[in-house]
């Protein structure tokens, strides 16, 4: 059988806790930021995990965990 390739936009994008749960950057965060306000790239900072319904999509497309 060949090889899966991950998606590159996951690789870019999410990283694996070591318990199995998912990272992700914040969104809204990568360009145009003069039409937000302070107050809201101030709280959009940082990561957060990813919901549980949504792991699966993220496992599917990098089938042998990221690095």
């Amino acid at each position: 059988m060949p090889k899966l390739k991950t998606k590159s936009g996951v690789k870019k994008r999410f990283k694996f806790t070591a318990t199995g749960k998912v990272k992700h950057g914040a969104v809204g965060k990568r360009h145009r930021l003069i039409s937000h306000n302070a107050k809201y790239i101030r709280q959009h900072r940082g990561t957060d995990l990813l919901a549980k319904q949504d792991v699966d999509h993220i496992k599917k497309w990098a089938p042998y965990g990221l690095k």
